[in-house]
């Protein structure tokens, strides 16, 4: 008979893999939560901190945690060659034990490269990367899952919000401290400025990752999959994390759709990973009314948590990971001493649940809080921690990598996403190779070569194009050239709020057209422009009249009129 239970081993190790793509959840999160001008740096310590911490956690980690029974550390067991048969769950071998808590130091890891983004040398970062591996995360991880002082005591973390996600939170606390906020982030008088994020759209496919993710975080830290009471508690872990991660959204949304008039994306983001990480440390031992109640806590806790940690202790976090994970991670531990069904002050068991949690808390977070802060001090004085003004100026993709972009060219916009560009009246006749604007039909014989030629700008709304193209059309304007553009006017734009700091001057998407005419009368254009553009609200746009001094065509040679011709 085999002492190795299939169907264990295979969960767990499904378990690891989608722990292990949690990497990718954070990286799109910090990657989409800070300016591109950084990407490639923030994909790079993502990558980093799994392809550094899974070595080191084999070499001196994973010894530290589980190699012994003492109540403050395990052992040194290095490359992690003891059989450390005492603290495996049944029915599964060492190695799928092993790398089932690789993962999960590389989760602890890479929560503080969000909070120190835009601004950490890179070769500092891959050095406290792999201190927290080899030391710090194992020996507060020993107390708490290898037998320690904590576990002794009846501290009860069934997924990490206390040894996985505060104690990133903590570093990541310490580490934005030390390092000090981006440049231009806090005005003279420390008033908190936004620095909005380039891509929502990265920042909410990185939300999703991690919350899929997160099943296996939580659920595969049952390490079992044999028996009722194991599937039992699956299903209930299941519900309860997805349960507080739902509610945590909802909860973010509706507060900051009060206090800042339209609810925040990037903010309700947050919510749900603040929700997933409240809930990870009693998601086996509370039940669904108690997980919806962790997950409205968790949405106030997130949002007037990174308002404090910005406006008040002026730690710059780009990410909000000190919010989320700091924060939400040690209300979690400790709401579970009021929520435990077992054990739980709400359901009749006494205070004493709820003080070993609060103690927990308390002790791991000065733990990490001495320790980072003696790491990130050294590297401070020794190879430099953070990167020079001009070097954070130009964005670190450039100096620390040779990156130029991480995003190569230019973005391009094709027709069918704002109509088509150069139109005609009959598109099933002529091609867009040979369509022309009506004045290239002009012979240039008709007209002289000094003909006056005029550049006409408009900037208007981009929910204005169609009704503009429309009406140049008709007065026989064809050709033109067409960008998205961010602006305002001297109003600044509209008031809005970026995770709940005012939009100093608010950039709105806008559309810009430059058509150049030289038969068409400029006072046709510009009035037919007006016509269909004003509302005489703020916000109609402007136009812009230049004079074009020449114009040179590259493939023939011509100029002048006859350049803006293209006679076969």
């Amino acid at each position: 008979m085999s002492m190795y239970s299939s169907v264990s081993v295979i969960w767990v190790l499904v378990a690891a893999a989608l722990v292990f793509f949690m990497q990718a959840g954070f990286a799109m999160v910090e990657t989409g939560f800070t300016r591109a001008k950084n990407a490639g740096n923030i994909i790079m310590k993502n990558l980093m901190d799994f392809a550094i911490g899974t070595p080191i956690y084999w070499l001196f980690g994973f010894g530290l945690m589980f190699a012994g029974s003492s109540a403050l550390v395990g052992g040194i067991d290095l490359f992690s060659m003891g059989d450390y048969a005492s603290v495996l769950p049944e029915g599964i071998p060492k190695y799928v034990f092993f790398i089932f808590q690789t993962v999960f130091c590389a989760t602890a890891a890479t929560i503080v490269s969000g909070a120190m983004a835009e601004r950490t040398k890179f070769i500092s970062y891959c050095i406290y990367s792999a201190v927290i591996s080899a030391v710090i995360y194992p020996i507060s991880g020993h107390w708490i899952w290898g037998g320690g002082w904590l576990l002794q005591l009846g501290f009860h973390d069934f997924a990490g919000s206390t040894a996985v996600h505060m104690v990133g939170g903590v570093a990541a606390l310490v580490g934005a401290k030390i390092l000090g906020p981006r440049i231009g982030k806090y005005a003279k008088d420390g008033t908190a400025k936004a620095i909005p994020g380039h891509s929502i759209t990265l920042g909410a496919l990185g939300v999703f990752i991690l919350w899929f993710c997160w099943f296996g975080f939580n659920g595969g830290s049952t390490v079992s999959a044999e028996g009722d009471e194991a599937l039992m508690a699956m299903g209930s872990i299941f519900t309860t994390t997805n349960l507080a991660a739902a509610v945590a959204t909802v909860t973010t949304m509706i507060i900051t759709w009060i206090r800042y008039k339209k609810p925040d994306v990037s903010m309700t983001l947050n919510g749900s990973l603040a929700g997933l990480v409240a809930i990870t440390a009693g998601c086996d031992v509370v039940d669904p009314m108690g997980a919806f109640f962790i997950g409205i806590i968790a949405g106030f806790v997130v949002i007037f948590g990174i308002e404090f940690i910005d406006k008040v202790l002026k730690i710059d976090d780009p990410v909000g990971a000190i919010g989320v994970h700091g924060c939400c991670g040690a209300v979690g531990t400790i709401l579970t001493g009021l929520f435990s069904t077992s054990e739980g002050l709400f359901y009749g068991h006494g205070i004493k649940f709820l003080g070993i949690q609060i103690l927990g808390v308390v002790s791991v977070f000065f733990w990490v809080a001495i320790t980072m802060t003696i790491v990130f001090l050294v590297l401070k004085h020794t190879v430099g921690l953070r990167v020079t003004p001009a070097e954070e100026i130009s964005g670190l993709d450039l100096p620390e990598h040779g990156l130029v972009s991480a995003y190569a060219d230019f973005y391009t916009m094709n027709g069918g996403a704002m109509g088509e560009v150069a139109t005609t009246k009959d598109k099933a006749k002529v091609s867009p190779e040979v369509a022309v604007p009506v004045e290239r039909a002009l012979k240039p014989t008709e007209v002289g070569s000094d003909v006056k030629m005029t550049q006409i700008r408009i900037i208007t709304k981009e929910s204005q194009f169609e009704a503009l193209k429309a009406a140049m059309n008709t007065i026989g304007i064809t050709g033109m050239t067409v960008n998205h553009v961010l602006g305002c006017g001297m109003q600044k734009g509209a008031t809005e709020y970026y995770r709940g700091v005012p939009l100093e001057l608010n950039l709105l998407p806008k559309i810009q057209v430059d058509i150049v005419v030289c038969k068409i009368p400029v006072s046709t254009v510009v009035e037919e422009a007006k016509r269909v553009l004003y509302t005489g609200h703020i916000g109609d746009g402007k136009i812009f009249v230049y004079d074009v001094e020449n114009v040179i065509k590259v493939r023939t040679g011509e100029e002048g009129y006859e350049a803006l011709q293209d006679v076969q």
